[in-house]
């Protein structure tokens, strides 16, 4: 009978010990390091989803505006390889042509000044601007993604290494110590800027 007043008189103690012994919060706190390391990953799979597409419809909107500059600067080459003179005028051959390249000359214009004065809606400089703020919008992601996992890191390094929780984690568990992003190597320095 003493057994059963011993298993009984023990029986609350180690109940009380196992709430405390951080099994549950150092578990919590793993699959919080997880969780933000899945955060991570999918703030780098949206860089690199995100970025190509924004790069290729950019490139195809910068090709319209390079055809326009292109059609003016062969327009006006033609132009200015033509001969003139006051003869010109009474040959209509070279009349008719100097009307066309100057015909081509005026249109290819007519495309660009649609180009200038619409130049602060302009697609390709819209979606210039759009590119450089995804980007910058997914770096910060990816920035604040990092943080979030080094905050994670640290509560879960400070639960495995304060007591009680280290006993149980040295016993039970045997989680390693995680590791929190570091800067590269010469990421101290300001980038060097050239155009």
């Amino acid at each position: 009978m003493s057994r059963y007043v011993l298993f009984f008189l023990l029986l609350p103690l180690a109940l009380f010990s196992l709430t405390g012994c951080g099994y549950n919060t150092i578990q919590r706190n793993d699959e919080a390091v997880i969780a933000a390391w899945g955060n991570v990953e999918a703030s780098y799979q949206r860089r690199s989803d995100l970025i190509p597409n924004l790069v290729e419809t950019v490139k195809g909107y910068a090709a319209h505006e390079k055809d326009t500059l292109t059609a003016v600067t062969e327009a006006r080459a033609k132009v200015g390889q033509m001969k003139l003179g006051a003869d010109i005028v009474n040959d209509p051959a070279a009349l008719q042509q100097f009307e066309a390249a100057q015909g081509s000359l005026t249109s290819a214009l007519s495309k660009l000044m649609v180009v200038v004065e619409k130049y602060p809606d302009l697609k390709a400089n819209q979606n210039f601007l759009d590119l450089q703020h995804q980007l910058e919008g997914t770096e910060n992601r990816i920035n604040v993604a990092r943080v979030r996992y080094n905050d994670a890191v640290q509560v879960f390094n400070t639960s495995i290494r304060t007591f009680p929780n280290s006993l149980t984690n040295n016993l039970l568990l045997k989680l390693p110590r995680r590791e929190p992003f570091k800067a590269e190597a010469g990421a101290e320095k300001a980038p060097a800027v050239k155009f």
